[in-house]
């Protein structure tokens, strides 16, 4: 089971002696996919990992997946050899905010690792955004994506980082969708382009402000990710996932959940991190490749240079050639 707020001052067991021993990060939106693997990572490496998320075993978010739960994240968490503790939180809500940083600093009084990976508008996508112009696009949805994917994020630096500056090497993660070279092509519609743009942005700024603190912000990106969601919208899972390749080729070079994970469990337990990497925005697989880290099958998929190459620029190639 996670560990209850008590938990988060207890002397580490040998099981968090890892590279991130005694350090204290926060994962926002760690309910499902990338949030969730990120957060279990940095537990594996030994951190004190606070999770949030809307959706709970109460109670589910406007996602409608009930499969996940915030809960079930601090447990695995905690299973992976960290303390896992989860907060139920709207980052949206500035209330919850405020309360979730009243809490860390009342129980362990600073952040040594901050992850943005806030998002949860998947179901707009289809519905409301993909092959439409913008003002095809019902402004309510609209302005929905920019709130999920810009407004959290911009509520969760501006609350938490002051708790974050109190570490010895701050590190701010901004989990977006591309990296800031692949995003110079338009991503289908104006209200996801903003949303995803966004990230990148506040990591290039924050990254300026917390360099007299000796910290950095990163702005990060997975490729095609095999997250619960993306494997139930192909029918298939984890075991079976090259399936889906008949119905969308691109997928070849989809990577899970914990390549991007593991990449940011390595930056993260790395102190030079910020002479290499404030500022920038980067991917799973250029993290990969600088620190050594593999997917779970092994490879290191490089998709966004898949997507250039053979996507965008039609060179003869397969997806095992980026891999």
């Amino acid at each position: 089971m996670s560990k209850d707020s008590s938990s988060a001052n207890t002397p580490l067991t040998a099981a968090q002696a890892g590279p991130l021993a005694g350090r204290i990060a926060l994962v926002a939106g760690a309910t499902r996919g990338a949030g969730r693997a990120q957060a279990v990572e940095l537990g594996r490496a030994g951190a004190t990992v606070y999770v949030t998320g809307r959706t709970t075993r109460a109670r589910a978010s406007e996602v409608g997946r009930t499969t996940e739960t915030i809960e079930e994240t601090a447990e695995l968490v905690t299973a992976a050899g960290g303390t896992g503790v989860a907060v139920p939180t709207d980052h949206l809500d500035e209330d919850q905010v405020r309360a979730l940083a009243q809490r860390i600093e009342r129980e362990v009084g600073r952040l040594d690792v901050l992850v943005n990976d806030l998002w949860g508008g998947e179901h707009l996508l289809t519905r409301s955004v993909f092959g439409k112009k913008s003002w095809e696009t019902p402004l309510a949805d609209g302005l929905r994506i920019l709130e999920l994917g810009a407004r959290s994020h911009i509520i969760t630096a501006a609350l938490l980082l002051p708790l974050l500056i109190r570490s010895d090497a701050p590190l701010h993660v901004e989990v977006t969708d591309g990296t800031a070279e692949s995003n110079r092509r338009y991503r289908e519609n104006m209200y996801y382009d903003l949303a995803k743009n966004a990230p990148i942005r506040l990591a290039f700024g924050l990254g300026q402000e917390l360099a007299e603190y000796g910290g950095a912000a990163v702005a990060v990106s997975p490729g095609f990710l095999r997250s619960e969601q993306m494997l139930t919208h192909f029918g298939v899972t984890e075991e079976n996932w090259r399936d889906a390749i008949a119905q969308e080729p691109a997928f070849a070079i989809a990577e899970s959940p914990t390549y991007l994970a593991r990449a940011v469990a390595a930056l993260a337990a790395d102190r030079d991190r910020a002479e290499r990497w404030n500022g920038r925005s980067t991917s799973s697989g250029e993290l990969a490749r600088a620190y050594g880290v593999r997917d779970v099958d092994g490879s290191q998929p490089n998709a966004w240079a898949y997507f250039e190459d053979v996507t965008y620029g039609g060179k003869d190639a397969s997806a095992d050639d980026y891999r």
